[in-house]
């Protein structure tokens, strides 16, 4: 549910909102939130979705809560140039997974892509989804980097992150728009995420990987509701701030609780490593406050889902990827 201080900085949004790749991981449940939020605000917006939909129902499913919908691939231009125009645009299209032998695809979504929404939509705010992946390695006595840190993307799918984020702080600053970079690093639900994976290896008494040994990791509801109140905050040539949780999480000990929980012991292959893809969320937290779900509520909810045989998708997060080989 919205929470009191997203309902209000949506009351005071003027114009619609348009999410661009709703589809995927993160799109509807935004979508959702989205519209919750307006609805108790009693202000009236159009909530816009565009996508390829590729997941049978889900189109149908946002049109019956009264949001817009455009199945679309983002690509052709002339199906991007028919969208509507909307004053805000939330921006989650992009490609990660099966990188590795499409990568010019990777660069077509990633870096491309960015070019041609950007000129579309010179007149509104854009909240450009971006990752963590596009700083190096860092020693896991820093406690992650800040968005000041120089970037050092490890392989293709990470530079062209780093691509998308140029071109839109290229057209903020030719055109005045006013952007924000959300680096996400990383988002969990019931369905996806890092928590899961490790919930499910302890759970199946699989050897789970600890040579990305420390992680940073947020709740989804929460990473949806920041990038919704990121739009206040679309600045020229781009604000930039890290989306994540503020701790540096042992992948080892999230173990060891899923273990409890599980009435397991985990299993381990590998040791930590001192560096690890780590971002530092004190900004994030100055601006949005401390995530609504904490680290501990995130573990018990994932063990109950885990124990009941809930559905996930099968979208692995490769979080142990040393070498950028997505």
């Amino acid at each position: 549910m919205p929470s009191d201080v997203l309902i209000s900085d949506l009351s005071a949004l003027d114009g619609d909102i348009l999410i661009l790749g709703a589809g995927g991981k993160m799109g509807p449940a935004l979508a959702r939130l989205i519209k919750q939020a307006i609805d108790k605000a009693g202000v009236t917006k159009r909530v816009i979705a565009a996508s390829r939909f590729s997941e049978p129902g889900l189109q149908g499913e946002l049109n019956e809560l009264g949001i817009e919908t455009y199945a679309v691939d983002l690509l052709e231009d002339d199906q991007l140039q028919q969208l509507p125009d909307a004053k805000n645009v939330l921006y989650l299209a992009g490609q990660k997974f099966g990188t590795t032998g499409r990568e010019s695809f990777t660069w077509a979504m990633n870096a491309y892509l960015p070019g041609r929404v950007a000129e579309k939509y010179k007149n509104s705010s854009i909240v450009v989804f971006s990752t963590g992946n596009v700083y190096p390695l860092s020693p896991v006595s820093l406690g992650g980097l800040s968005e000041g840190h120089p970037t050092g993307p490890v392989g293709e799918y990470a530079q062209s992150c780093l691509a998308r984020e140029r071109i839109f702080q290229y057209s903020s600053t030719k055109y005045n728009t006013p952007i924000f970079i959300y680096r996400l690093n990383y988002a969990n639900d019931v369905t996806y995420g890092v928590l899961l994976e490790i919930a499910k290896s302890v759970h199946q008494q699989k050897p789970l990987d600890l040579s990305m040994g420390y992680v940073n990791v947020i709740w989804q509801g929460d990473a949806n509701e920041m990038a919704i109140r990121a739009l206040k905050h679309c600045a020229v040539p781009g604000k930039v701030v890290n989306i994540t949780g503020d701790e540096t999480v042992s992948v080892r000990w999230v173990a060891q609780e899923f273990g409890i929980l599980f009435n397991q012991t985990p299993q381990f292959i590998n040791e930590e490593k001192s560096t690890a893809l780590l971002s530092n969320a004190a900004e994030s937290v100055r601006l949005f406050g401390q995530p609504r779900v904490s680290l501990k509520q995130m573990i018990e909810i994932l063990a109950e889902w885990v124990k009941q045989g809930g559905k996930t998708i099968n979208k692995p997060t490769h979080f142990q990827e040393r070498e950028g080989q997505f």
